[in-house]
């Protein structure tokens, strides 16, 4: 993998999950500044999900298994979308700390890909 993606991407859903906590903290549910940080963070998501396949499809293999690792990707590449979505339907300030935990549960999956990839 690469590692300056992933680097990427973790910080990025780590500064979404800061940004979605403060907004929670004043009492605020998601906006649409919000759901563009969202959508960039899903962006670094899915490109490592391509990377990843492409990596799989040319012969590399990660050092504890490819299906697990497979799942991270498949996980790491949902988790935000999936929170964008849910706060959709809460639009209140849980709507915002729904983003925030989707978030730090992509920048733990970050970690973990990291890991799994042999790093």
């Amino acid at each position: 993998m690469l590692d300056a993606l992933t680097l990427a991407a973790g910080l990025a859903a780590l500064a979404l999950a800061a940004w979605c906590g403060f907004a929670f903290a004043r009492d605020e549910p998601t906006k649409d500044w919000h759901f563009i940080g969202m959508a960039v963070v899903a962006v670094l998501a899915l490109v490592q999900l391509v990377v990843g396949v492409v990596r799989l499809s040319g012969g590399d293999r990660p050092a504890q298994g490819t299906a697990i690792f497979v799942a991270y990707l498949l996980g790491a590449a949902a988790a935000v979308p999936a929170a964008g979505f849910m706060s959709l339907a809460e639009r209140t300030r849980w709507g915002s700390a729904t983003v925030a935990a989707g978030a730090v549960i992509l920048a733990v999956l970050e970690v973990r890909l990291y890991d799994i990839w042999g790093g």
